[in-house]
């Protein structure tokens, strides 16, 4: 702490200078936290994804639906437990730049099928009698203030009813919780849905079916897809988890684009930040022959220049990811339809340790070689050149 006002002085010798290379780490870092999150909204859903639920949606794609008469024929293939049909909603709150994850769901098959989803049986119970009835999740409830018996107009910028009214009054009959990222979520009976639209009755977006034996997915999947094969809707019947990847790669591999984004702009942000520990080292070479002469160790003059590097990094990288978390909270504003599909938007735990640990690793990368400068330093030379 009593070199603090030392270090203070060096750093803000060029104000200016300090300045845009600590933007150039908040930068970097802000983009860091917005891309991990934008991964994590993409994998989130393969990750926890069911190893013994299948997705049967159609052979054409995923918009193209399939008659709900399909779940009693699934039904009958052998190792099949359950099969529950869901439909998207296309629902938003009061404003379109409002987007909600709503499905419309065989409500007593998705709860025997996603065990995940903890309701209160108090709960459930006025779910499962409550034909008008939906349930939301927590985060969910919490962004819109929503309460127990409360209802709500959800509308759809897919369905409309005989008279052309996209919107549907439901009731809040249960809050549940899940696993992080996937409580979001609204969840409306399929009967409601179904009765009342005007167009599409009688179908489903997809199938999810729990089997017996998670080593016999690819069999089972098989056998489904045969009873429909020649038929004018085919199917095509995957691991959820393969059908969540399938949805995310439409949009390319998120992955490989992130890292190759993040490793860019991280290693600019490196050479940045390490050429301005040079050039302050270089214009500080008649004081550090000073300090030398005053008994500072070589090794201690090398610790302050690292320090100097490190607070730099350190510093912006916290405020980057601080500003990241900002923005990934105000971002269901604009993200629209992205969020609809994609609810597990959200920077990871593990994302942000690995961002801390970055600005730990870059900020002694880009004061190492400045540190050893400071170390060679002769005091001869630098006071006779001075």
């Amino acid at each position: 702490m009593k070199y603090l006002p030392l270090l203070w002085a060096n750093l803000t010798r060029r104000k200016t200078r300090i300045l845009f290379t600590l933007l150039s780490v908040i930068f970097a870092f802000l983009l860091f936290g917005v891309l991990f999150a934008m991964r994590q909204a993409f994998t989130l859903g393969a990750n926890l994804a069911g190893a013994d639920r299948l997705v049967t949606m159609s052979a054409v794609s995923l918009v193209n639906s399939l008659p709900i008469s399909y779940g009693e024929r699934i039904a009958t293939v052998k190792g099949v437990q359950e099969v529950a049909g869901e439909d998207w909603v296309g629902g938003y709150f009061r404003d379109p730049r409002n987007p909600i994850f709503a499905m419309a769901v065989q409500a007593r098959r998705f709860l025997d099928i996603h065990r995940d989803y903890q309701l209160a049986p108090r709960q459930k119970r006025a779910w499962l009698a409550d034909k008008r009835g939906v349930i939301v999740g927590k985060g969910l409830a919490k962004q819109y203030g929503w309460k127990l018996g409360q209802q709500v107009p959800l509308r759809s910028n897919i369905w409309r009813d005989a008279n052309g009214n996209s919107t549907w009054i439901v009731n809040i009959d249960g809050i549940f919780s899940t696993r992080e990222g996937q409580d979001s979520q609204l969840l409306m009976h399929y009967e409601y849905l179904n009765d009342t639209r005007a167009y599409e009755k009688d179908t489903v977006s997809f199938f999810v079916l729990k089997i017996a034996d998670s080593q016999l997915a690819g069999e089972v999947g098989q056998s489904v897809d045969a009873l429909f094969a020649n038929s004018p809707d085919e199917t095509r019947t995957a691991t959820e988890k393969a059908f969540v990847q399938g949805f995310a790669s439409q949009f390319g591999d998120i992955g490989a684009i992130v890292t190759a984004v993040v490793s860019a702009v991280l290693f600019t942000m490196l050479l940045v930040t390490a050429n301005t520990m040079a050039q302050s080292v270089r214009e500080r070479t008649n004081e550090l022959a000073v300090l030398k002469a005053l008994g500072f160790s070589n090794r201690k003059l090398a610790f302050m220049v690292l320090t100097e590097s490190l607070l730099v990094t350190v510093s912006g990288g916290f405020i980057g990811l601080v500003l990241a978390y900002a923005l990934i909270g105000s971002l269901g504003f604009f993200a629209g339809a992205l969020l609809e599909f994609l609810p597990g938007l959200f920077i990871p735990a593990i994302s942000t340790l690995l961002g801390m640990g970055l600005t730990l690793v870059l900020g002694i990368l880009a004061g190492l070689l400045p540190a050893v400068h400071a170390m060679r330093v002769s005091v001869i030379t630098a006071l006779r050149e001075a």
